[in-house]
């Protein structure tokens, strides 16, 4: 019961900044067009996008953080996250079909000799879909060993969209710089945990 109330209330939290987004676009319709400032669709397209890194930190920040303050019940909660990351990333990537591209699928293919960062920036929402569609206990049970060596994909994943963050940046790495160093103590964290468990 526990279990089933915890992750019932963590949705709701997960659900607050797309609730935050939703209130900035109202206000942009209805009666405040800067909300979201002087371009809204970019804004919306890195707002989702910049959720979803957030949340992608908060996955790999599990491990560490219940390893000192040990907190099972925020173990349990780690494929809410992995999920919710995908839900954001995706809403990342419909926000530019839809906003930017404007459905247009014949732009895509200069879009993508112009932008080729949309092509690594892809490839990391697609290793997100393995995770959350295998984040179940049926797809645990049906690949055994398998499914923890499959969900390490979250770190390719992660410096994927670095990679992808870096290229849109173009000038002000400041912010890049600082997701990059999180996720790169993250990723030595658990490399020395490996170490030492083997």
């Amino acid at each position: 019961m526990d279990k089933v109330f915890l992750t019932r209330w963590f949705w709701w939290v997960l659900l607050l900044p797309c609730t935050f987004v939703g209130a900035r676009v109202a206000q942009v319709v209805w009666y405040d067009p800067s909300a979201l400032g002087p371009d809204p669709a970019q804004s919306l397209v890195d707002l989702f996008g910049t959720i979803a890194l957030w949340l992608l930190c908060a996955v790999l920040f599990v491990t560490p953080v219940q390893t000192i303050i040990k907190a099972r019940w925020l173990l349990r909660q780690r494929r809410a996250l992995g999920v919710a990351c995908f839900g954001y990333a995706l809403l990342h990537w419909l926000s530019y079909a839809g906003l930017l591209l404007e459905w247009q699928w014949q732009n895509l293919g200069q879009d993508l000799l112009k932008r080729p960062y949309i092509i690594v920036g892809f490839l990391a929402g697609l290793m997100l879909l393995v995770l959350a569609g295998t984040s179940n206990n049926a797809s645990a049970r049906a690949l055994g060993r398998r499914w923890r060596i499959l969900h390490r994909l979250v770190y390719p994943a992660a410096v994927l969209v670095l990679i992808h963050m870096f290229w849109v940046a173009r000038s002000d790495y400041t912010e890049v710089a600082l997701y990059s160093a999180v996720v790169l103590l993250l990723l030595l964290h658990r490399w020395r945990q490996q170490a030492k468990s083997s």
